[in-house]
């Protein structure tokens, strides 16, 4: 799990990268970013709707499996970003770690936030 410092909070929170983000959109997840420039660090948030799995359990285990590859990627982050992560495919529970962390790198590189 990230940090509280890395978390959204709040209601409204996401408001801001839902209308002026930039998308980079994968097989399995959806990333959505955008620069926030009266933050020191990068915040994240993870998306699954119960379209994808009813089970809040699977749902859990998907969201925990991305925080976990974001983790590993933080150190890479240049900059304040607000990163939404929407997962739209439950392929998601059965893919490998590997494949998550380089899926979700590939996107951050197309969307300029690591190098």
């Amino acid at each position: 799990m990230i940090s509280k410092a890395h978390r959204f909070n709040g209601l409204r929170a996401l408001d801001f990268v839902y209308k002026t983000g930039k998308v980079a959109r994968g097989p399995l997840f959806a990333v959505k970013a955008a620069p926030n420039p009266r933050r020191q660090s990068y915040r994240a948030a993870v998306v699954i709707s119960k379209k994808v799995h009813k089970s809040a359990v699977a749902r859990n285990r998907m969201r925990r499996r991305l925080y976990e590859s974001l983790q590993s990627l933080g150190i890479e982050i240049n900059g304040p970003y607000d990163i939404v992560l929407t997962v739209f495919s439950d392929k998601l529970a059965g893919a490998s770690p590997a494949e998550l962390s380089g899926q979700l790198k590939n996107q951050l590189q197309k969307l300029g936030i690591i190098k």
